[in-house]
């Protein structure tokens, strides 16, 4: 759908030291989420967008990679140049053996 527009990277290639930045409706993040990462709904980015770092590596991941892209190509055109989009999303995340956690500490699973 954004071709080689938006940039990519995958599960296994995030940095240590990315903002992981998850774009997912509340429902889903309370499912579960990837340990470490930073919850910021899609909808809520444009009055939000302070809050996503300029200085260092973001990696923006959805549930398959759909929404993500959305919102790294709105990042890129708003002044950001160290985004990445998650390709496959939490599904690759967790179908490559990431952690995926809940807030109340009992396994997560991803919706």
């Amino acid at each position: 759908m954004f071709g080689s527009q938006v940039p990519t990277v995958t599960v296994t290639e995030i940095a240590d030291d990315a903002y992981l930045l998850d774009v997912r409706e509340d429902d889903e993040w309370n499912a579960g989420h990837a340990p470490g990462a930073h919850h910021l709904p899609m909808m809520e980015l444009p009055a939000r967008i302070a809050e996503v770092p300029t200085d260092r590596d973001v990696a923006v991941i959805c549930r398959s990679g759909g929404r993500s892209a959305q919102v790294v190509a709105y990042l890129m055109r708003n002044g950001w140049d160290q985004v990445r989009n998650v390709e496959g999303g939490m599904g690759e995340w967790a179908a490559a053996g990431r952690g995926v956690v809940r807030e109340d500490g009992q396994p997560g699973r991803v919706l």
